[in-house]
Order: C-alpha cells, then sequence, then structure tokens
C-alpha cells in the first residue's frame, strides 16, 4: 500500500485544510454514513508533534464518501505485486498498515536518529493542487525504499533493485568445502543407485554447482543429483538404456524453462501437503528397500515390491558368507553413524557424517583379508556421452514422453519443495520460484547434453550450505568447481570407496524422505488428509511415481471437493408454508440431500412451498435444475411455489410480498437488493485476495444511487502520498485523547 492513493473524504493532506495540516486518521473517510452520522468540525490544527504531510494525495473535502479506497488505489496489491515480483509481497503489506501510516508522530523518530517521514528523495515536489503527474513521487523508487526498509536494510538504489546480501570471502569458501563434502558421496552413491557409472553423479554435481549456482532465483539452495529420482533413474535406464536417458533429461529441462517463462513456478505452492508427504515417502521406502542389496555386496531383484519380497532371501545369503557380512556391516554402520552424528560433541559434528562414514569403510576395505567391492570409476572426460541422432529418434515412443513428463513434474516439484523448506532455515533472501524454476531447467539441459543424471534442488546439501554460514551464492557455485577438481585431479581415490558404505548413505536419505513420524502426526490432525498421504505412498510403491502422484492429486481434490460442497439444509411448516432453507456450496455432490429436502416439502401437504436459497454461496448447475424442475412441476399442479434464489433479487408481487413473513433487519437478504433496511456491501477488497487491512474491512457507505459509478476526484483535489509506516503503539490512546473530545462535543 504505497503510492498516490485517490480518494473523495476526509483524509490526511487534504480537504478544506491547508497542505501543511493532517487529519488524524488517513485510512478512513468520515463523511455521511463514513462512520460517523455528520461531518464532525475539523480541529483547529493538528496535535504537538504532527507537521507537513509527507507527500500527496486526493481530497475533495467534507463530502460524501464513495468508497474506501475503490478509485485509483495502490490497495490492489495483486497488480503490484506482479509487476514488481516481490516474493514477500505479504510481509511487505503487513508492515506497512496503510490505515495508521497517517496518526505517526514525528516525536518518533527512526532507529537511526532520522526523520520517519522525510522522504524528500523520493518525489519531486509540485504545487499542492497539481494533479499527480505534476509531481508524483517516483513508484519505483518509493517500493525499493520501503522493500528496504520493510526487510530490514536501507534504502535500495534508485532503478528499484534491493542490494544483494555480502557474505564474508572466507566464510563462503569455508561453506563451499563443507558443501563439497556433503554432496561428493551423495552423487557418487545417487549414480550407483541409479544404475549409472559414478562418473555421470559427478558431472551433474559440477552442472549443479556452475550452472545452476550461478543463476538467480534462489540464493542458498544447492542442486546436484538427488536420491528422490534414484529410483525414476534406474526404472528409466532399465527400460530405455544409458543412452536415452540425455535425451529425456535434456527435455525435461527445457519444458522446465518453459514452465518457468510462463510464470507456472507458483503453482506447484497449490498442491496438497499430504500428496507431497506421500509423494516423498513412496520415494523414500522403495529407495531404503533397493539400497538394502547393495549394502549387503548384492544386486536388487528389480520391482520395489520384488525388493521387499526379497529381503528374506537377502538375509540368508548375507549370514552365509563372511564377506557379504562384512560389507553389510560397514552398511549397518553408516547409517548407524549417520543418525548419531549429530550428538557428536563440537566442533567434530562439524564433519559430515557421510564423509566420516567413507573415510571409516575405506579405512577397513584397505585391511588385509577384507573383500568387498568398491566403486569403478573411469575417466571423467570419456564418461560424457553427447546424444546423437538415433537418440532423439527415441522421442517417436510413447514411454519416453510419459519418461519426459514424469521428469518435469517430480524434478520441478522436488526443486521448488526444497527452496520452500530452505527458506524456513534462514532470514535471507527468499527465493524466487519462477527464476528459480528457469536455473533449473537450464541445469537440466546442460545435463541432458552431456547424457549425465537430472538435476534437482537437495535438501541435505543446502542446509549444509545455510548452517556453514554463506550468505551468497559463491558457496555453492564453488563447490561444483571443488567436484570438478577432485573428479580431474584425484579420480583415485574414488576407487577406494565400498559400494555398501554408499548404500547405507543412501538408505539414511530414504529413511528420510520417508519420515515415518509424519505419518502418525498427520493422523492427529485431518484423517482425511492421512487418507490421502497413505493412499499415494501406496499407489507409488505399487506402481510407477507419475501414476502414484497422479493418483494422490485426484484423491486430494476430491476430498477438498466434498469439504467444499457443505450444504446445511433446514425444513419445517409454518402455518400453512412448507419452507425449506438452504446455505453453503450446493453442488452434486449434495443432490441426494436436495432432493429429499424437496419431495418432503412436497409431501407436506401444504398450498404453499417456499424455497429459500439466498444462503446458498455457490449452485452449480445440477443442483440449480432440480429446483427450477421441481418449481415448475408444482406450480403446474396449482401449487404455490415461492423462490428466492442467490443473485440479483426479481421483483415480487403485492400479494407475495404481503405472505411472506416479517424478519429482522439483520437477517440476510437477496444479494443485491436495493429494500430499504438492506445490510451494506460486503467490504471491498482487491479481487482474487482476502481483506488485509482494516480499511478492507469496513462496510462500504451507502451512494447516493445504488448504480451510480465511483466519482473521480474533482479539478480542485490536493494530491499527496501516504506513508506507510506502521503507527506508534500509543497511538489509540493519544488519538482518543487529543481527537475524540471533538466528535463527542459535535
Amino acid at each position: 500500500m504505497s503510492g498516490a492513493h485517490a480518494r473523495q473524504g476526509w483524509g490526511r493532506g487534504g480537504g478544506t485544510g491547508s497542505p501543511g495540516t493532517e487529519t488524524p486518521y488517513a485510512g478512513h473517510d468520515f463523511g455521511a454514513g463514513g462512520g460517523f452520522p455528520d461531518a464532525p468540525p475539523r480541529p483547529a490544527g493538528p496535535p504537538a508533534g504532527y507537521g507537513a504531510p509527507v507527500g500527496y494525495g486526493a481530497s475533495a473535502g467534507y463530502g460524501t464518501s464513495d468508497a474506501y479506497g475503490e478509485a485509483a488505489s495502490f490497495d490492489r496489491a495483486a497488480d503490484f505485486d506482479r509487476a514488481a515480483d516481490f516474493d514477500r509481497a505479504a510481509d511487505f503489506d503487513r508492515a506497512a498498515d496503510f490505515d495508521r501510516a497517517a496518526g505517526f508522530d514525528r516525536s518518533f523518530p527512526a532507529p537511526d536518529g532520522s526523520d520517519p517521514f522525510d522522504r524528500s528523495d523520493l518525489f519531486t515536489p509540485g504545487p499542492s493542487n497539481a494533479p499527480p503527474a505534476a509531481g508524483r513521487p517516483s513508484l519505483a523508487k518509493a517500493f525499493a525504499f520501503v522493500r528496504g526498509k520493510a526487510s530490514g536494510g536501507g534504502e535500495s538504489a534508485a532503478d528499484g533493485s534491493s542490494a544483494a546480501p555480502k557474505g564474508d570471502l572466507a566464510t563462503e569458501i569455508t561453506a563451499s568445502l563443507v558443501v563439497f563434502l556433503v554432496a561428493l558421496p551423495l552423487c557418487i552413491g545417487v549414480a550407483v543407485a541409479s544404475g549409472v557409472p559414478a562418473e555421470l553423479g559427478i558431472i551433474s554435481g559440477v552442472i549443479g554447482g556452475l550452472v545452476v549456482g550461478m543463476a538467480r532465483g534462489s540464493t542458498l539452495q544447492v542442486s546436484g543429483p538427488a536420491a528422490g529420482l534414484a529410483a525414476l533413474v534406474s526404472e528409466t535406464v532399465l527400460e530405455h538404456g544409458v543412452a536415452m536417458l540425455g535425451v529425456i533429461v535434456f527435455f525435461s529441462g527445457l519444458l522446465q524453462i518453459v514452465l518457468g517463462l510462463v510464470r507456472f513456478g507458483r503453482f506447484f505452492q497449490a498442491i496438497s501437503l499430504a500428496v507431497v508427504q506421500g509423494m516423498l515417502a513412496g520415494i523414500g521406502l522403495p529407495l531404503m528397500f533397493s539400497q538394502a542389496y547393495p549394502a549387503a555386496d548384492a544386486k536388487a531383484p528389480g520391482t520395489p515390491i520384488e525388493n521387499m519380497a526379497g529381503i528374506p532371501g537377502l538375509l540368508a545369503d548375507t549370514f552365509s558368507d563372511p564377506q557379504t557380512m562384512i560389507a553389510a556391516g560397514l552398511g549397518i554402520a553408516t547409517v548407524v553413524l549417520s543418525f548419531l552424528w549429530k550428538k557428536a560433541p563440537a566442533p567434530v559434528d562439524k564433519i559430515p557424517a557421510a564423509l566420516v562414514a567413507v573415510g571409516v569403510g575405506i579405512a577397513i576395505a584397505a585391511l588385509p583379508g577384507v573383500e568387498v567391492k568398491t566403486l569403478q570409476v573411469g575417466d571423467l572426460l570419456t564418461a560424457v556421452d553427447v546424444p546423437g541422432a538415433g537418440q532423439f529418434a527415441g522421442l517417436a515412443d510413447a514411454g519416453v514422453i510419459t519418461a519426459i513428463l514424469t521428469f518435469t513434474v517430480i524434478a520441478s516439484a522436488e526443486s521448488l519443495f526444497t527452496a520452500a523448506a530452505v527458506d524456513r532455515m534462514h532470514d535471507g533472501p527468499r527465493t524466487r520460484y519462477n527464476p528459480e524454476l528457469i536455473a533449473q531447467g537450464a541445469g537440466n539441459t546442460v545435463a541432458g547434453l552431456l547424457g549425465a543424471l537430472p538435476v534437482t534442488a537437495v535438501v541435505a546439501r543446502s542446509s549444509a550450505n545455510v548452517q556453514a554460514g554463506a550468505k551468497t551464492r559463491l558457496s555453492r557455485t564453488l563447490h561444483g568447481l571443488w567436484l570438478l577438481a577432485f573428479a580431474l585431479l584425484l579420480p583415485q581415490v574414488l576407487a577406494l570407496i565400498p559400494i555398501s558404505v554408499l548404500a547405507g548413505v543412501l538408505i539414511h536419505s530414504g529413511w528420510k524422505l520417508f519420515a515415518p513420524a509424519e505419518f502418525p502426526k498427520m493422523w492427529k490432525q485431518d484423517r482425511g488428509e492421512f487418507a490421502v498421504m497413505t493412499l499415494t505412498t501406496l499407489v507409488i510403491v505399487a506402481t510407477a511415481l507419475l501414476e502414484g502422484v497422479l493418483f494422490g492429486l485426484a484423491a486430494g481434490i476430491a476430498l477438498a471437493a466434498v469439504r467444499m460442497s457443505q450444504t446445511v439444509i433446514r425444513q419445517h411448516v409454518e402455518d400453512d408454508t412448507a419452507k425449506v432453507v438452504m446455505a453453503g456450496n450446493a453442488t452434486f455432490l449434495r443432490l441426494p440431500q436436495v432432493i429429499e429436502a424437496l419431495e418432503a416439502a412436497a409431501e407436506s401437504g401444504k398450498p404453499r412451498i417456499r424455497l429459500d436459497l439466498t444462503g446458498v454461496t455457490h449452485l452449480d448447475h445440477a443442483c440449480r435444475s432440480q429446483v427450477e424442475e421441481f418449481t415448475a412441476q408444482r406450480r403446474g399442479k396449482g401449487l404455490r411455489v415461492e423462490l428466492l434464489m442467490p443473485g440479483p433479487a426479481k421483483p415480487q408481487s403485492t400479494e407475495e410480498a404481503a405472505a411472506q413473513p416479517a424478519e429482522p433487519a439483520t437477517d440476510r437478504r437477496p444479494a443485491g437488493s436495493t429494500t430499504a433496511g438492506r445490510l451494506p456491501r460486503r467490504p471491498t477488497s482487491a479481487p482474487g485476495r482476502p481483506a488485509r487491512h482494516r480499511s478492507e474491512t469496513f462496510p462500504e457507505p451507502p451512494r447516493a444511487h445504488a448504480d451510480a459509478p465511483a466519482a473521480a476526484p474533482g479539478p480542485t483535489a490536493e494530491w499527496f502520498y501516504l506513508d506507510t509506516r506502521p503507527m506508534p503503539e500509543d497511538f489509540v490512546e493519544r488519538y482518543a485523547q487529543e481527537y475524540a473530545p471533538g466528535y463527542a462535543q459535535n
């Protein structure tokens, strides 16, 4: 709520006073019907401490208030949000309490000692009665100033760009090394779990740092190959081969870029939390069972169901071979260490648990007599496999198209869900979802061209980056550089890592994705959402990831539809009239109850039936048709049927009006009715968003004519600039002391 605000009423800096005076309450109109019976006399002067208005606005005296900010108002912040692309517009709106800004006394200086009302740098002064173009503030500078102040920073530049957080170079480098140590075993482990060479996992990690890390969108989120996609990649490789993986990832990246350009990133925030948690659990559970086999130096049978069914045989084989028992012991020790390492004393706990497990595993594997499987690593550049014409010809396969869509949806959802989680870890710049989606798409496009694994944001690396004190994108970019240098200069070290240790790291990641504690929590909070969450998980495990997610979305929408379709139906007989009163949302899901109520009214035997649907907020076609057909049938049989539908009221005959029982003035009447005693219209607010300010929750004053359009400010209107700072805590008390007596005397 910033910028020039046109208003007819008694506003700050307007009306009959001079430009150097203020009124006590800028957010409201004290005209006829606007809060007081009559316009009170304006106080002789402002209270002590109130000075000149801080800018320009529009006021046309003490006339009838036409609206509470309907005409040419910046209260409609939705347009402002879209134009300025503020990811934190809600916080900005709350910080700038428009209705109380005029009461801020100059005796309350800013924390730095400056005048809180000094906005001389935001606009060029103009004549007091000039139109807005003559001296209107620079909105770009005003928005930039308010955003900087609301976020706790200083003023931003005149072009509206906010200053980026400054991080210490040494801290950024240290954070990048921490992220590198966390990412290295995960990149290798995800590649092994996906059934592709380990070098492809490192290449994807490098792309996540050097390509996605340098792009705008998120500041602290770190991207790379994710365990959540390991099962999906493994299935794709088994079905289409490693060569087709690059094509699938490439076109998934292009789709992500398109989705970001059409501003589709925010859509993923509209997905039910139960579906999200069910999806993550459906990814984590099969991942744990599939990695149980490499943890014992064995090969997984295949599908999640087959992997679960083969666990007893795996245990029997493990105990029959001493070397297999050593490998399984390393895997189990890695899992236990991953859970308990966070309890280690400082500063030892700063070392990533996965790195400690890898070091211990290398040491044990080097002991005499120990023969466990270790990682097979080749040349990094040799592993690059650029797709050719033969691979692109595979796009004619419907299965490849389905894989592309699946990769796009799952990778985008996981990245943006991770972004929301990472934003809660720090108080720095928030993620801009559409640019972040474009950045992820750019990373996957490059990964596809190199034949590598898909890239998505990863919580483990991102949280390590935040906890290491990173403030800028430098740390996540450098971690990709360290991965590249390590793979090129020290590839022989990777060949010493036991595969069972990497499997243990991924089992721990699968457990965190599964998050079993979320199921009883969801059961206590909402059993309907619990059902959606559980069904999503089970369908993913039984079928595939895309089918499970689509099923979960459908279940979530069905649950929301049933809950939103709450219809209250009341039936009673009064004298010679059978009454049916309906309220709520009447949809086809409630059609049986509607038909039952109508039939009960018809069977009452009364000569008059009254159907009152004015309390219905939504009446779909099925219910409307049923009610209208019932009315026509009963009227054809000679019954008197009074039908009150939601929407504009229809004229009633004198006989019908006389037969209608008297109702209190507070009863709800048909929307748009112009009869005497009707309730004021609903509070005015911007389309598509709830009212967020007190001025938007007051009823609109009655107009001279119900259909008269809002009057524009006259040629003598004064323009001023409304300050958006919150008022002091004791404003209400001071206002009552200095102004309330004047109204009481009037």
